[in-house]
């Protein structure tokens, strides 16, 4: 579990307005390596329990279960942390989904990490409540017997995660002209595409996954060198220097040739999810999203859940350019068929990086020379 080695690196807990460190955990009857990172996008409470035994930590899930129809996925979460292997021998807890989930931390190392126990003090453990924005900061630390602080805190949360900010993305327009656009559609017509999958860690290497319930796309590689150049030099003439206006970040490379289709009649869409969490992708620093066809579809729009669900949406050649730790999801297309062109930019760092990980590519993700 992620958790072990940040605990050890962090031994004081997160104090509010910090974001708590992202960790993978198990879930009881549920994912075996959930990451906390993916469920950004709305608030979230959490309760350091121990074990279900302990009589406060009882009435404190009691409390919670009162509250029930507050925790659905979409308004805020609920995460449980029990330390104790028989509460879920004897279902003293259940998760309930969507919205209640428990995780498991018979190691301690979770409830070390958010601040339960210490290194110090491994055996006395420190019930409480957690309350956590949609950006994942801790804007509340209370007893158990403060149920009613960190409730009223939860409800101001919910309330102000309602509200749209603006995220921190970049919008660059006529990156390429129209007729360019219209030639890589063209391209994806002429060629069908093939189903698109996403990396992920497993078993310590990075491996692509296909899973409709999160992604479905198809993709096509542009091959010929020609057109390859050609979108090369309208990113490093229109994209690049704006990156550098704006985020003070030279980019001078770049990953992936392929135009992209969301298809309505497929469900086109992606859940969100973040463009560098693994070994594969450690490298890249910014996605662009070049809609080709702006104005032929319905829906599809870029959403960052972190900053609210306003739905981005470039025009025609244009670009939205953003960080690839952004959490980020793309709607689904409800009409037509969207497409895209899709790069990630990085710089000579990242390409160090980027070939340094090659040791963690699993079967059929090809490695990388600098």
């Amino acid at each position: 579990m992620e958790a072990v080695d940040r605990a050890k690196e962090r031994v004081i807990p997160p104090r509010p307005g910090q974001p708590i460190p992202w960790f993978k955990a198990p879930v009881l009857d549920g994912n075996a390596n959930y990451a906390i990172s993916t469920a950004a996008g709305r608030p979230m409470l959490f309760l350091l329990f121990g074990s279900a035994t302990d009589p406060r930590a009882r009435a404190a899930l009691d409390v919670m279960l009162r509250h029930a129809d507050m925790f659905d996925d979409q308004n805020c979460c609920f995460y449980g942390v029990t330390v104790d292997p028989q509460d879920a021998a004897q279902n003293r807890v259940e998760p309930r989904i969507p919205g209640i989930r428990y995780f498991i931390d018979y190691d301690r190392s979770l409830s070390i990490l958010l601040g339960a126990l210490s290194h110090a003090e491994p055996s006395h453990y420190k019930p409480q409540w957690l309350v956590v924005d949609r950006q994942l900061r801790l804007v509340g630390r209370y007893r158990l017997d403060e149920q009613d602080r960190a409730f009223a805190n939860l409800r101001m949360q919910i309330a102000k995660a309602a509200e749209d900010s603006w995220a921190p993305v970049l919008e660059v327009p006529n990156v390429l002209e129209h007729g360019l656009c219209d030639q890589l559609v063209e391209l994806y017509h002429g060629h069908g595409g093939v189903d698109s999958g996403f990396m992920r860690d497993i078993d310590g290497k990075t491996v692509q996954i296909i899973d409709h319930g999160h992604k479905q796309r198809s993709d096509v590689i542009i091959e010929d060198p020609t057109l390859r150049d050609r979108l090369q030099s309208r990113i490093h003439d229109r994209v690049n220097p704006m990156i550098a206006r704006a985020f003070q970040f030279e980019v001078t490379r770049m990953e992936r040739y392929l135009v992209a289709c969301y298809d309505a009649e497929s469900g086109g869409h992606f859940r969100p999810h973040r463009d560098n969490t693994t070994k594969g992708t450690a490298h890249r620093r910014f996605a662009v999203t070049i809609n080709l066809n702006t104005g032929e579809y319905e829906g599809g729009g870029l959403v960052f859940p972190e900053f609210g669900q306003r739905a981005y949406v470039a025009p025609k050649g244009g670009a939205i350019v953003f960080s690839c730790s952004l959490l980020h999801q793309a709607l689904p297309v409800t009409s037509g068929q969207r497409f895209a062109f899709l790069p990630f930019l990085y710089d000579e760092a990242g390409a160090k990086v980027r070939q340094a990980n090659n040791a963690f590519l699993g079967e059929g993700v090809g490695a990388y020379s600098m």
